[in-house]
This record gives structure tokens, sequence and C-alpha cells, in this order.
């Protein structure tokens, strides 16, 4: 077990409140279906990691969700911290700092709208940050996929990063390298949060995952 800790940031699928984007072209309760099995992949590779902890940083109501009852299943293999901050920047920011204080290891922080990763991509990843201060993998769309960092004060730099824009992979990377960090760059990937960007992903997920069986039609 490598001594890293994987910690995703989730936000339950609720109809009307999850994946709005791609729900603009599909709909509410099917965009929700999508983000809840996308979830679970991702969960699944956390679990399959060879790592020695896994948190879950989440906001919102899973007695809402779609699948909420499987998603909350699946948590007992997690520590679960709530989310906390003003913006999505501040709330990553704070989710390295209560993962690294729930486990007392290096974190390595993936969201939920890249449900092709696998546990086997997640020990690459952390494999790098034993080498380095930080790694970052770019997003096909200019974000980014996974973060990790050795220490959470290097991840303190993310509150003042814009999220959600084509530089905010960049931005990231700009923002680590001026603590001083050694930053490794880890694979690049496509995420989903078009009705555009699903074949991109579901072309690299295994046949039988979940987010497959949520895309297929469209």
């Amino acid at each position: 077990m490598k001594p890293v800790a994987v910690l995703v940031v989730a936000k339950a699928p609720v109809p009307g409140l999850a994946k709005t984007r791609l729900a603009a072209s599909i709909g509410a309760e099917a965009a929700a279906d999508i983000a809840a099995a996308a979830l679970l992949d991702t969960l699944d590779a956390a679990v399959a990691a060879a790592v020695e902890a896994r948190v879950v940083a989440l906001t919102g109501d899973l007695q809402q969700a779609r699948r909420g009852h499987e998603i909350c299943d699946r948590l007992a293999d997690f520590i679960v911290v709530p989310q906390r901050g003003e913006n999505f920047a501040e709330r990553l920011a704070n989710a390295h700092a209560d993962a690294a204080a729930a486990t007392g290891l290096p974190v390595l922080q993936i969201g939920m709208d890249t449900p092709q990763v696998s546990g086997a991509l997640l020990d690459e990843c952390a494999n790098a940050l034993s080498g380095a201060d930080a790694v970052l993998g770019m997003a096909r769309d200019g974000g980014w996929w996974i973060l990790g960092v050795r220490h959470c004060r290097t991840a303190a730099c993310l509150a003042d990063v814009e999220m959600s824009t084509s530089r905010t992979g960049v931005e990231t990377l700009a923002a680590l390298r001026s603590t001083g960090a050694t930053v490794a760059l880890a694979t690049e990937l496509a995420d989903f949060d078009t009705v555009d960007d699903v074949d991109d992903v579901r072309r690299v997920c295994p046949a039988g995952s979940r987010f497959v069986r949520a895309t297929r039609g469209l």
C-alpha cells in the first residue's frame, strides 16, 4: 500500500442540481443518472488503488440523489467529510486540508467527471507524487482532472485560481510552481460537462462500466 490518501471531491447527483450543462441537452433526470454512474465508477477506482486511505469530500443530499442508497453503501469504504468554503476553489483547498488532517497522508484528489480513471492510473499518479511535491493531470478542456500534493499547504494556492475556465489548468500549474513546489505532470484526460464530451470519455471506459451503460443512446 502506498502512503497516500485518494480524495474524491463529489456532489450528490440530485436531478436539477447535478451536471446542469449536460441536463440542458438531455434533461435533469438523465443527467443525474449519468453523474451517479460516473461517481460510482470513480469510487470503485479509488477502492482499487493500492493506497492507505480513501476520503470523499461531499456536498449535497444523497437522500435526494439518483442511486443514493448505492452511493451510501459504497461510501462505507471511505472517510467522508463535508465540503466547506464560499466557492469551488475554496472547497477544493479545504478538502485537501481536511483529507490530510483525517489521514496524516499526502493527498491525491480527483473529481467525478473522469469515470475512465482506474486504480492502476491512480497508482501511477501516487508513484509520481513520491518524487515530486505535487502531481497535476490536465484535462482536454483546459481544466485539470487530478491534483496530488505531499503537503496540504501546497494546495492552499487553489483558492486564488479561477475554476471551470479554459485556463484553469495552466493557472493551477503556475500557482503550484509559485509556491516553490516541483510538479510532475500526469496523463491528460478528457472529462465530461456536456453531451458532446460523453463519447470521448465513454470510448476509454471499461465496456461494462456504469458510465458506459448510463450513456447508451447518447
